[in-house]
């Protein structure tokens, strides 16, 4: 099994590099429409195509890896994701206009004004820089913000990386098909993501309800908190305690179009299958999760 991971994730790794290769860096607004090249757009969806076939096999073989083979696999599917979508974003045209990045506490609502400086030159063509890290497209989220309403729509959520942190008593929509989401250090927050069409990493948060649509969810060092989840593979839990589950229960306009474009199987729905990696007892049920009983669940969230 971990050899045909690795096997799928060189030929992933080399739809990636083809991709960064054959096409020019960037294109101006006025020689190009606001699309990528057909030929573009062909690789990068094959290497989209084959990242979830990756991503599908690492879930569904997560009881057959070791703990270290495992962490190994995700750091590599983490890896390819971040490439993918540092590619998507070098290759878009340039704008006039910046969306909204990491901020500290953005007021709800907020438009996105003209950049004040030019943005930075893309990288080169070759290794994917993953956003957030020097010479990568800058982080999507909020960060810092408390007792706030903080939303991103769908044209700035569309295939990003978003980040949460350091949130304290907000509430977040996220109405949009994102690319991956993570969660860290926050507390007594609500989170309502549309679907997320690889991973959701949740760390190190207390007193929290997560209501997430995603291929796969890991949630470490966490408590106290509420998950109401769709998920494709099973949840993994680490160093967690006082966590429930309950399944998805957030809808929007436009949401049927984002789970079509976000790849997710709405009819494939694993939310109370749970693997606790601190609880190796197979006759005995995890004390650090339960399921939230039906009528103690939320059903309307706006």
């Amino acid at each position: 099994m971990l050899l045909a991971f690795w096997a799928t994730w060189a030929h992933c790794r080399l739809m990636l590099r083809r991709a960064s290769t054959s096409t020019p860096r960037a294109f101006p607004l006025h020689s190009f429409p606001a699309t990528l090249p057909q030929a573009c757009k062909a690789t990068m969806g094959l290497a989209a195509a084959r990242l979830q076939a990756l991503q599908k096999l690492l879930t569904d073989s997560v009881r057959c890896l070791a703990p270290y083979e495992l962490r190994q696999a995700q750091e590599a599917v983490a890896r390819l994701q971040a490439a993918l979508a540092a590619r998507r974003q070098q290759l878009q045209p340039k704008k006039r206009f910046a969306f909204r990045a990491l901020r500290k506490g953005a007021a709800p609502g907020a438009q996105p004004g003209p950049a004040d400086e030019p943005a930075d030159e893309p990288p080169a063509p070759g290794r994917g820089v993953a956003e957030g890290e020097p010479g990568g497209p800058p982080l999507c989220g909020f960060s810092g913000a408390e007792g706030r309403e903080l939303e991103l729509g769908p044209s700035e959520l569309l295939q990003r990386d978003v980040v949460l942190a350091e949130l304290r008593g907000c509430r977040v929509r996220l109405r949009g098909n994102a690319n991956t989401l993570r969660v860290r250090d926050c507390r007594g927050c609500t989170v309502l993501c549309g679907p997320v069409s690889t991973s959701v990493l949740v760390d190190g948060c207390s007193d929290c309800r997560l209501v997430v649509a995603c291929q796969q969810l890991r949630t470490h060092r966490t408590r106290d908190s509420c998950f109401y989840i769709q998920v494709t593979s099973r949840a993994v839990i680490e160093d967690c305690s006082k966590v429930a589950f309950a399944p998805y229960a957030w809808s929007y306009p436009g949401i049927e179009g984002d789970f079509e474009s976000s790849g997710l199987d709405r009819s494939r729905n694993n939310w109370n299958l749970v693997d606790d990696f601190d609880w190796l007892a197979s006759d005995k049920p995890s004390p650090n999760w339960c399921l939230i009983p039906e009528e103690e669940r939320v059903s309307s969230w706006d």
